[in-house]
């Protein structure tokens, strides 16, 4: 089996949290979602695991980062184009994110950020093939 990563993320409101992500285009896995849970799959082997505060409380057992006043992490997500880049985080600042800081060009990478519903900063990155490959 191929290795699979599985990001938990504290949400204050599941069902608007899953609403989002839907909206960005990730999938909801049923297998491994209740009342409490939503696992959104972003990819074959990436997952976001979304658990209200108080699940969230129970699996990481030390306090949550409160994101209104700093960033408890940020993900990094690489995509096939430039143009995914910009679809996907104008989607999310439809759905109510807010964009981090101004997009960044480099040339041979190019990305934007955004803080989603519960202010967990996504990077989302192109990055050319050959620079992928180190040059």
């Amino acid at each position: 089996m191929a290795t699979k990563i599985f990001v938990n993320l504290p949400v204050k409101d599941l069902q608007r949290s899953v609403r989002f992500f839907k909206a960005m285009g990730f999938g909801l896995n049923p297998d491994f979602t209740d009342e409490s849970t939503a696992c959104m799959a972003i990819s074959d082997d990436i997952f976001a695991m979304l658990l209200t505060e108080a699940k969230f409380k129970e699996t990481a057992r030390r306090p949550s980062a409160n994101t209104d006043a700093m960033t408890g992490m940020s993900m990094s997500l690489s995509v096939e184009s430039r143009a995914r880049v910009n679809r996907l985080v104008d989607r999310a600042l439809g759905q109510g994110a807010h964009e981090v800081r101004e997009p960044e060009d480099h040339g041979f990478m190019f990305g934007r950020s955004f803080s989603d519903l519960d202010g967990h900063v996504w990077e989302i990155i192109y990055m050319a093939p050959d620079a992928a490959k180190g040059r």
